[in-house]
């Protein structure tokens, strides 16, 4: 396509070039994709390298993090989101909205050949004293910093804070430490600026973002969930790629552009001596049932009315978030100095009846009467698996 300038050409004018233009194969791109990043299968052994920094309880050599099962234990919940008041959201406080159920509190992550170690909310005050702590991306980003926020507000109830919203940047400060932990919203990273009334998606530009990001000593990463979006739900009006603009891509590449453009970036502006940069892998979604590997329990048509994890030895993981997550998988793999995978996909995927379903603060009474079309089967419940992925970070961060 032939390059064309936004300065002093209208967006009519782009959308009757673009239109000129023919379509790109996106079939040739996907299986150049999937030549690259090898089939979608769900086998559990390309998930299994990830090992923790330093020893805690179990066999160093052997232990798999992100590789284990989910069991019972009574002990659980970590905490109730009335012991962080003001953090947990209407959208993730499935309890405070009507969930009848409360099983699904009761489930704690096993990795193989190892134990996870207790969350401890004053240790990790201590480890991270003065430091900034910065979550970037989208709403399940923020599921992970109002989790981690809770689970150490409740294990260390005495601290002072303060809490800050606002868009696209939210802050909670633990005054006695000096430490300052955010959320970002940044859902592609990259930038979106709006140009003449059209918001225009820049994969080869991120500094608008990355300008709040600089200075952090502990950087989280996630983005996924917003590349497939369509429709009214779809985050922009054109996309650029160097001096082109387009209506559409293919949305694997699109990621993949926008996360290369992420990469330099953190190659260039981090200093790592200084700063530890974590990637969170694709959270999984449950809206089709024949996703995993049992039929729905409910006999609905998505997570609503779930509420036990999957069991067995296959991991649930559909093609769509298998490839995410390859996409993601092969940007870092390309770093020079690559940003550790928090690689929660598979263990994730066993979690059906984690969601918020119709039980959120986001969805009206109305709606909760159509659960097959209201459903919310993307978030997670607070408390919930994200006090998962937490408990993973803070593994990797203090032993």
């Amino acid at each position: 396509m032939g390059s064309l300038l936004l300065l002093g050409i209208s967006v009519s004018a782009i959308f009757f070039l673009l239109l000129q233009q023919p379509e790109q194969s996106s079939s040739a791109i996907i299986l150049s994709l999937k030549k690259r990043h090898g089939s979608s299968g769900s086998s559990g052994n390309q998930y299994s390298s990830s090992r923790p920094s330093a020893g805690f309880q179990g066999n160093r050599s052997t232990c798999s993090l992100f590789l284990g099962t989910w069991v019972r234990d009574n002990s659980y919940p970590l905490y109730k989101p009335a012991d962080c008041p003001g953090v947990v959201e209407p959208e993730f406080d499935c309890q405070m909205y009507g969930r009848p159920d409360s099983d699904y509190l009761k489930y704690r992550w096993q990795p193989q050949n190892c134990n996870l170690p207790t969350f401890n909310g004053a240790q990790f005050l201590l480890k991270m004293k003065g430091k900034t702590i910065m979550f970037a991306g989208d709403s399940l980003g923020k599921n992970q910093w109002e989790s981690l926020i809770c689970l150490i507000v409740s294990s260390a109830p005495s601290t002072r804070t303060e809490m800050r919203r606002g868009l696209p940047l939210s802050t909670f400060r633990f005054l006695d430490y000096g430490i300052t932990m955010s959320f970002y919203k940044a859902p592609f990273l990259v930038d979106i600026d709006a140009v003449q009334g059209k918001r225009v998606l820049k994969l080869d530009e991120i500094s608008g973002n990355a300008n709040a990001w600089h200075d952090a000593d502990l950087l989280i990463f996630n983005t996924g969930h917003w590349w497939s979006h369509t429709g009214s739900m779809q985050g922009w009006d054109l996309i650029q790629s160097g001096n082109s603009y387009y209506q559409d891509m293919d949305r694997f590449v699109a990621m993949e552009k926008a996360l290369r453009t992420w990469a330099y970036w953190v190659e260039t502006h981090v200093d790592r001596s200084r700063t530890q940069v974590l990637f969170l892998s694709i959270s999984p979604t449950h809206d089709n049932p024949s996703d995993w590997a049992t039929s729905s329990s409910s006999g609905s048509k998505n997570c609503y009315g779930e509420t036990e994890p999957i069991t067995g030895a296959a991991y649930p993981v559909s093609s769509y978030t298998d490839q995410l997550r390859s996409v993601i998988v092969e940007v870092l793999h390309g770093m020079h100095n690559p940003a550790y995978l928090l690689d929660i996909t598979l263990l994730s995927s066993l979690r059906k009846d984690g969601h918020p379903s119709v039980y959120s603060g986001l969805i009206s009474g109305s709606q909760r009467s159509r659960p097959d079309q209201s459903a919310d089967c993307s978030h997670w419940c607070l408390p919930g698996l994200p006090d998962t992925w937490n408990q993973l970070l803070y593994t990797l961060l203090i032993y």
